[in-house]
């Protein structure tokens, strides 16, 4: 006796108990194909969930909805876009009408086509495309059951769909159970919890489907189901017919989920060899594909499958020429009463007919190989490859890990497990592993211990756990020197054993250091890897040698927002940081964060996260820095990366100084150097030494500013392989000319002026001719600071900007130009307002003071009311500049400029340009608001 699967449910079945959730599913379709929305169904194990997507899918179809769906199955878990084939499949013959990036991005992503991997937006976007056009006039369902079983990558695409819904046709409905850890956690989407049945409801729904079972057998069963409709209307089944009826005693009671799973195999075991075998096949295949299952049977597809639909196993779907299992655990069950030697030669059939798509193929192979197999393992590494090459950093570990299982013992199984090792320790962020990895190493093939893909990743675990940099650039150079011919080393390898060398010079930040790694760098000449190349010039001792580098750093740059690889990604950034450019990075940058977020590349993410920080410190943009430091520093926190946190807290430290919290940021600059002293990290001790530079600055304490800043690099030099001590050129010039060091300030500025990093970017084109102008003597200087100011692109750097127009308008006031002093000032104390840079504006005011200016605690007049733009234009207007030269000034069109001025002149209450400079004299400072944004 056995009863119909109310977790399916199926034409016509009504779902005894779900009353309530029918109704509020049906509500949300309804209301979601006309509006759009998302709803996640969460439930313990066959609570129904199916069921209930089943009756929502029913509901929609009799309205006219097209509804899609896809199902998780835990052999397509790690097969990239699995999912994202399952539930497009119907929709393969539309994809021709989307536009051709959309296209080419699908097509690549559902291995259709070949191609570049495809950035994750792009086809994220081609996917809702291709939805909007199946929703069409009346709406459509997506369905997908068994979420945790979808493959990350296909999960992040739905992710994206799911919120993405609002204003339009689409429904989106997805099931997972309760507890199950995945990445629709982390999404928000509403919930909708799937309640156990109450007892009378489970009484009612055993007394409909087996009306002939004994009160008291109910009433066990009852208490024993706890409310879970698979096991109420299962368990009768495993019963005798005395059993039902009382005549005889029930059986002792086992663990649910056993006595589940085994009911499952009972009735699996009980059908034909040929059934059985189908069914094997279309587990392990996952795509439920009749084509597939039609080759495996011969021609004989209908007659085999016929026993296992009789016994309500499986059901086909024939509008989508599809199987599909009642419930994930007769999955389970089939693969658990198979012989090993069965799932092994399935295994072998699925990768033969697979030959075709190598991702595939190769989860085939794997599972059908029973000892090592170096040609399965060389297949497994390559899809590893191509998979972090599309971006997904997480299952490239995943890949190659399996890779290491079928390795047999030797050279390759350790140099893939030391593979492993470093993508965990540089890229996803699980420290723990790589700590086993390398021991597994040592403890099984201690000979391998010291090659060069097991030092890059014991020397990133020593870098980035115990911050040795010592350690970690002897277990490096020792690796190379043992390679016998380093040009023939393996390309991969070599690439990543030498930005590890080169990262860890950074930290150490010992010209020492360097030595090895340019020798291999001259020794390989051409054959270097571009980005390798580029990086060693921009941050290993980038005054003297980065010009050289900007052309080809540049045209990396061109191509960046079609990258993919987060380790790429943020090298690329890391390139970028100490020549001005990480602007250029952002959106590829943000792409990185948004994966570590989704559970991918997490230590990719926490560098992206600190470099967006270093480019937000220099844009201006405090407020969401700190937002941005904070998020990488929990992360840091999380996943015991003590070194990565270290450039967090030195912008933090940075922002903290610059807005007098002098305690703040000096207690920040004790931890770094507490911890970075003793382990020789030199650039940490550099962080420190600028951080309490500018709140030295802050106080007042010039004399402490100059020795901080002098720390990093003495005045009149650019100490050789010291990145930093290029950002430190205007402090020490301007702490050494305030303490009456002029020849120290002149020596340094002429260092940096004829170290030419005036070429590297417009900021420290603006920093070393105003430092130049500090150092001049009087005559020279106003000239300098106007060619300072004169810098194309300054704007971008506000703060530096007005740092420079402070000293300068100090300097104009000295010299009696009251006016020209005034408007300098103003626009240096506002800009240092917009920054919350209290220290700063006081500094300012005083000047401005100073200039017989009173500057009230509050209240505004005319000037209030003026954009930030056109303050600008009007400042410009009273110093006698024309239309044309305010609009070459600002990069406007002098039809903009004087339209502008006809605007603001009722504003100030005067008629002409003639009016402006008595107007503007007599304002207030504190009256002027914002400075200009670049964009405006």
């Amino acid at each position: 006796m056995t009863g119909p699967d109310a977790t399916w449910g199926g034409a016509g079945s009504r779902l005894v108990g779900r009353e309530s959730d029918v109704a509020s599913l049906h509500a949300f379709v309804d209301r979601a194909v006309s509006t759009g929305g998302a709803l996640l169904l969460t439930g313990e194990a066959g609570v129904g969930k199916t069921a209930l997507l089943e009756s929502a899918s029913q509901h929609a179809a009799e309205t006219g909805t097209t509804v899609l769906t896809a199902a998780g199955a835990q052999f397509e878990a790690d097969l990239s876009y699995a999912g994202l084939n399952q539930l497009l499949y119907p929709l393969l013959d539309d994809i021709d009408r989307l536009g051709a990036a959309h296209r080419r991005a699908l097509t690549v992503a559902l291995g259709l086509s070949g191609g570049p991997p495809p950035e994750h937006r792009t086809l994220s976007r081609a996917v809702l495309d291709l939805l909007h056009q199946a929703a069409g006039e009346r709406g459509l369902l997506i369905v997908v059951d068994g979420l945790p079983w979808i493959d990350r990558a296909s999960s992040v695409t739905l992710g994206f769909i799911a919120h993405g819904l609002a204003g339009s046709r689409i429904a989106f409905l997805a099931a997972r159970r309760s507890g199950e850890e995945g990445f629709f956690d982390r999404t928000g989407i509403d919930e909708y919890e799937v309640d156990p049945l109450d007892n009378v409801a489970s009484a009612a729904l055993l007394a409909e489907r087996f009306p002939a079972l004994a009160a008291p057998v109910r009433q066990r069963l009852v208490a024993e189901a706890q409310g879970n409709p698979l096991a109420l209307l299962e368990l009768p089944g495993s019963l005798t017919d005395p059993q039902r009826t009382m005549q005889t005693r029930l059986p002792s009671l086992l663990p649910l989920s056993r006595r589940l799973q085994n009911m499952f195999a009972a009735r699996i075991a009980g059908l034909p060899a040929p059934t059985r075998r189908l069914l094997l096949t279309a587990v392990l295949d996952g795509t439920g594909d009749l084509g597939v299952l039609g080759r495996a049977a011969a021609g004989h597809l209908s007659t085999n499958l016929a026993p296992a639909e009789r016994a309500r196993l499986v059901q086909v779907d024939r509008a989508e020429d599809r199987l599909l299992f009642r419930h994930p655990l007769m999955r389970s069950a089939v693969v658990q009463l198979a012989m090993s030697e069965e799932r092994r030669e399935t295994h072998r059939w699925l990768a033969d007919h697979y030959r075709d798509q190598p991702d595939r193929r190769a989860w085939h192979l794997v599972e059908a190989v029973a000892k090592p197999d170096p040609e399965v393992a060389s297949v497994l590494e390559r899809v590893a490859d191509a998979t972090l090459q599309r971006g997904d950093a997480v299952g490239a570990v995943t890949v190659m890990l399996r890779a290491v299982e079928v390795s047999p013992r030797g050279r390759e199984r350790s140099r893939r497990t030391a593979e492993a090792a470093y993508l965990g320790a540089n890229i996803t962020g699980d420290l723990h592993r790589v700590t086993q990895l390398l021991d597994g190493i040592r403890r099984t093939d201690p000979g391998r211990a010291a090659s060069l893909a097991a030092a890059v990743a014991g020397s990133s675990l020593l870098l980035n756990g115990d911050g040795d940099v010592d350690t970690a650039h002897r277990l490096l150079v020792s690796a190379l020197e043992m390679e016998s011919d380093i040009e023939l080393a393996e390309e991969k390898n070599l690439a990543e054993a030498l930005h590890m060398l080169l990262l860890v010079c950074l930290f150490g930040g010992r010209p020492d250091l360097y030595a090895p790694l340019d020798a291999v760098i001259r020794r390989l000449g051409a054959r270097t890897p571009e980005l390798l190349w580029i990086t060693s010039k921009t941050i290993a001792d980038p005054a003297r040698t980065a010009p050289e580098a900007l052309d080809r750093l540049d045209a990396v740059l061109s191509g960046v927002d079609s990258e993919v690889n987060p380790s790429r990604i943020v090298r690329i950034g890391i390139a970028c940081a100490y020549v001005d450019r990480l602007a250029s990075c952002r959106a590829a940058l943000w792409r990185v964060v948004e994966g570590g977020r989704t559970g991918g590349a997490v230590a990719s993410a926490i560098e992206a996260l600190f470099l967006l920080g270093n480019d937000g410190f220099f844009a201006g943009d405090w407020d969401r820095t700190l937002v941005t430091i904070e998020e990488g520093l929990k992360l840091c926190d999380n996943r015991g990366y003590r070194v990565l946190a270290l450039p967090g807290l030195f912008l933090r430290g940075l922002i903290h100084a610059a807005r007098g919290r002098t305690d703040v940021a000096s207690s920040l600059a004790d931890e770094m150097t507490g911890w970075a002293t003793p382990r020789g990290i030199a650039l940490v001790s550099h962080y420190a030494a600028h951080v309490r530079a500018l709140a030295a600055f802050g106080e007042g304490d010039v004399e402490a500013a100059y020795q901080y800043a002098a720390a990093v690099s003495p005045a009149g030099v650019l100490a050789s392989h010291n990145a930093h001590a290029m950002w430190l050129v205007l402090d020490l010039t301007e702490a050494a000319a305030r303490t009456n060091r002029r020849r120290e300030a002149a020596a340094h500025a002429a260092a940096a002026r004829e170290a030419g990093i005036a070429a590297i970017s417009p900021r420290l084109a603006l920093l070393v001719a105003a430092a130049s102008a500090v150092a001049a003597p009087a005559g020279r200087d106003v000239e300098l600071f106007e060619e300072a100011l004169s810098v194309p692109g300054t704007q971008r750097w506000p703060f530096d900007l007005a740092r420079v127009r402070l000293i300068y308008g100090e300097r104009l006031r000295r010299m009696k130009a009251t006016t020209e002093a005034r408007q300098h000032l103003t626009q240096a104390r506002e800009t240092f307002r917009w920054l919350k840079a209290e220290p700063w504006v006081e500094r300012a005011s005083a000047e401005l003071r100073a200039t017989g200016l009173a500057i009230p605690s509050g209240g505004a007049t005319h000037l209030a009311v003026l954009t930030p733009q056109q303050q600008q234009i009007a400042l410009l207007a009273a110093q006698g500049m024309t239309n044309k030269q305010i609009g070459a000034r600002l990069a406007l069109s002098p039809r903009t400029v004087a339209t502008h001025l006809y605007q603001l002149f009722p504003k100030l209450g005067v008629t002409s340009r003639a009016g402006l400079r008595d107007a503007l004299t007599q304002l207030s400072a504190t009256e002027i608001g914002d400075p200009p944004r670049q964009d405006e």
